[in-house]
């Protein structure tokens, strides 16, 4: 028993410390990006990744109410990445 919670907290910290690094290499690629496609996928990417830190906040806490703020982060996500897109190839969001 002590042995899987032992590995569990293990993965728990290697799953941090990776999903931090991505964070941190997405928001170099914000910063440098060359274009402006660069720097919208790497918004979207840092949602990714804040949205995998918070499941994995949850799991290391065992509460289930980070995963429904998982869930509002993605779709916030989705819907900023869209209109971002939509402002710069159209230079208006709602037609």
């Amino acid at each position: 028993m002590s042995f899987a919670l032992g590995f569990m907290n293990i993965a728990l910290v290697i799953s941090f410390v990776v999903v931090i690094l991505a964070q941190i290499m997405s928001m170099i690629r914000l910063v440098i990006g060359p274009g402006t496609g660069d720097r919208i996928l790497a918004l979207d990417t840092m949602v990714v990744n804040a949205i995998a830190l918070v499941v994995l906040l949850g799991v290391a806490q065992g509460t289930r109410i980070y995963f429904e703020v998982s869930l509002i982060i993605a779709m916030l996500g989705f819907v900023s990445t869209v209109a971002y897109a939509r402002f710069v190839l159209r230079g208006d969001i709602i037609e």
